[in-house]
């Protein structure tokens, strides 16, 4: 099951290192600035902790927006289904 919800930046564990392109970062900003976040980005939910692998431009944008929380499409799984995102 998925569900939509706004989720505090600090919470969101990004484990793996990804590199951002600096010119979509800024034109982010500028469009949630202007209209806000559009599209959530996909969390896992494994224990009460929330991990993030995509949406890096835009949470990076959030984040240097100041924001507090960004929507996110949660959606809860074992730490085996963790796990192998982490592989």
């Amino acid at each position: 099951m998925v569900r939509v919800e706004a989720i505090p930046i600090q919470q969101i564990r990004r484990p793996l290192y990804r590199q951002n392109d600096p010119a979509k970062v800024a034109h982010l900003m500028e469009s949630i600035q202007a209209i806000g976040l559009q599209e959530p980005i996909e969390v896992l939910e494994v224990d009460g902790e929330y991990y993030g692998f995509s949406g890096c431009h835009r949470y990076e944008a959030c984040t240097r927006l100041g924001h507090e929380t960004i929507l996110c499409r949660v959606r809860r799984a074992p730490r085996s289904v963790l796990a192998k995102h982490l592989a």
